[in-house]
């Protein structure tokens, strides 16, 4: 333990080291670019740091960390500067080369369809099935009601097979249906 540390910013810090890369990759989906990832998990690990000392179970860390995250996303995704402005990692020319490299074209296919959803209806996704949370789990993140979560993911996962099918990557969607 560095000196001067106390025994929660020891956990603390344990606990971000643990989990960065996965709040990371979440925070990927939500938005689609690893720069604005990186402000999203800042922002929620922020957030759980200002409520650290008042967390009493330390098992739903990760429930409160995922939470501020789609928050945080929601939150942004509203911002005029956000609509207005979009950053991309490499130069449009090289972007598509680039983005070839890091994965299979069915994953470049499935995330770059996924980019093309609402915010709300991504979010959804992303928490029903790559976080693998229920129903109310989602709406408890989400802050809506069960019956939004399903309609927004029936939207959402018709709207991905629409355009997973008009890529040519129907086999992606055979999972979905």
């Amino acid at each position: 333990m560095p000196s001067g540390e106390s025994e929660e910013q020891r956990q603390f810090r344990e606990y971000f080291t643990a989990r960065r890369d996965v709040v990371r990759r979440t925070a990927y989906l939500l938005c689609g670019d690893w720069h604005w990832a990186d402000d999203l998990t800042q922002t929620a690990f922020m957030r759980l740091a200002v409520g650290w000392r008042k967390v009493r179970d330390r098992e739903a860390l990760d429930g409160f960390v995922r939470t501020c995250l789609v928050r945080a996303y929601l939150a942004d995704v509203r911002r005029v500067w956000r609509r207005r402005e979009r950053s991309v990692a490499e130069p449009p020319d090289v972007a598509g080369a680039a983005g070839a490299a890091e994965g299979s074209p069915g994953r470049i296919a499935f995330a770059a369809a996924l980019r093309q959803l609402p915010p709300r209806q991504r979010a959804v996704l992303v928490c029903r099935y790559y976080q693998d949370l229920d129903v109310a789990a989602t709406a408890a993140v989400l802050g809506c009601a069960q019956g939004t979560v399903k309609s927004q993911a029936a939207r959402g996962l018709a709207r991905l097979r629409e355009l997973l099918e008009a890529d040519g990557e129907l086999a992606l969607t055979e999972g979905l249906r």
